[in-house]
């Protein structure tokens, strides 16, 4: 009879180590599964930054080498996030339909558009200290022509695939719906500063009024969006804590169509003919401060409710990056009215409004960056629940 001799034990196992980049994922790859497009708010609060700090009436010009510097960093980021996204595309094509399809990640592909329109406008603002002003401008015209190309389609194809897909429960209208229909506005005001630019005649005029047109696109759109907004919040509340944050949001259009129509007034003369270019001029102070009042209102009222939750809990996510780029939409429009008007109100509450969104940066900014480090920002969200797939609306830093 044979003998067999016993096995030998088994080897323990190894413990490894923990990655101390990118922990909590499986594989650090998996950072570009779910890759969504609302990560682009990052580069829009980051370039907001650098260019409304040259706007502000007191102390912009001394600001300007810092804003340079953030407008570097603004660039960087997209750069890096256009290639991740590009990436994303390619190894998860399915992944990345998906999210484009999803009823409230669709919603944020507007944020890609307009993150190119922020770091075109700073180029052409900014870019000239490092690049000269003759690449800076070509440039700058690049990156408008192609996030107005992209906000165009964004603003027609997300309402278009909302307005045909399942239709939207009666307490679906968040913030974000305005992120597709937004960056027409943002391209109204960046593409002002690129009139002087061009050889006078045909092609000033041109681009000034198709930069009017793009302002009446997202202006009819906003008005459209933000009594469905209203009553949502009437009828239903708030909502989940991760859509508070979202409510911000609606300061972008309010802000930047101040900032439009005072930069496409700055734009007018020597373009449009008389009377109109004095027409132009008036309206600025005619809409301006009436905007300019409901702009401080909404803030006021979506502070309160963001405040409310945050006493309740207040989650972070990449949805809190609404804490900045509407808001420098407000610094720039308290800008141009205290440039265009002379009165100290607006003067104040610029600086004090760019206060809030250089603490806001700094916030988010941080934790944003400790999130992506240990790979809380790229865990897959969790399964959307009956209302609203609030799940899905951004990465949860779960550490």
């Amino acid at each position: 009879m044979a003998v067999h001799s016993p096995a030998p034990p088994a080897a323990p196992p190894v413990d490894r180590p923990p990655r101390r980049l990118l922990p909590a994922l499986d594989h650090p790859a998996d950072a570009l599964r779910n890759l969504g497009p609302n990560w682009f708010a990052a580069v829009m609060g980051t370039g907001i930054v650098g260019n409304a700090a040259i706007t502000l009436p007191v102390g912009g010009q001394a600001l300007r080498p810092a804003a340079t510097a953030v407008w570097a960093l603004a660039t960087l980021l997209l750069l890096a996030l256009l290639g991740a996204w590009t990436a994303h595309a390619v190894r998860h094509p399915d992944r990345a339909r998906a999210l484009a399809g999803h009823p409230v990640m669709g919603h944020f592909w507007g944020a890609p558009a307009m993150a190119l329109l922020t770091v075109g406008a700073g180029t052409v603002a900014l870019g000239a200290d490092l690049l000269g002003t003759h690449l800076a401008v070509r440039a700058g015209a690049v990156l408008w022509a192609a996030g107005t190309a992209l906000g165009l389609l964004t603003c027609v194809a997300v309402p278009y695939r909302t307005m045909t897909g399942e239709p939207a429960p009666a307490d679906a209208a968040f913030g974000g719906w305005l992120m597709p229909v937004v960056p027409p506005m943002v391209s109204a005001a960046t593409g002002a500063a690129l009139v002087p630019h061009l050889p006078a005649g045909q092609a000033r005029l041109t681009l000034l009024l198709v930069c009017a047109a793009l302002f009446g696109i997202s202006l009819g759109c906003s008005l459209i969006l933000l009594p469905q907004l209203w009553s949502r919040l009437v009828h239903h509340g708030p909502g989940p804590a991760a859509l508070v944050p979202t409510l911000w949001m609606v300061l972008g259009p309010l802000g930047q169509s101040v900032t439009a129509v005072h930069l496409l007034a700055d734009a007018a003369p020597g373009v449009l003919p008389a009377p109109y270019a004095a027409a132009v001029r008036a309206a600025v102070p005619l809409y301006g401060v009436p905007v300019w009042g409901f702009a401080l209102m909404w803030l006021a009222l979506a502070a309160a409710l963001t405040v409310r939750q945050a006493r309740r809990g207040l989650p972070f996510s990449l949805a809190w990056w609404g804490f900045t780029f509407p808001v420098g939409t407000c610094v720039t429009a308290s800008a141009g009215l205290a440039d265009r008007l002379g009165a100290h109100l607006f003067t104040a509450t610029a600086l004090a409004l760019y206060a809030f969104l250089v603490l806001a940066w700094l916030t988010v900014g941080t934790r944003t960056l400790r999130g992506a480090l240990r790979g809380t920002l790229f865990l897959p969200p969790p399964a959307p629940p009956d209302r609203l797939g609030e799940g899905a609306l951004a990465r949860s830093d779960r550490s």
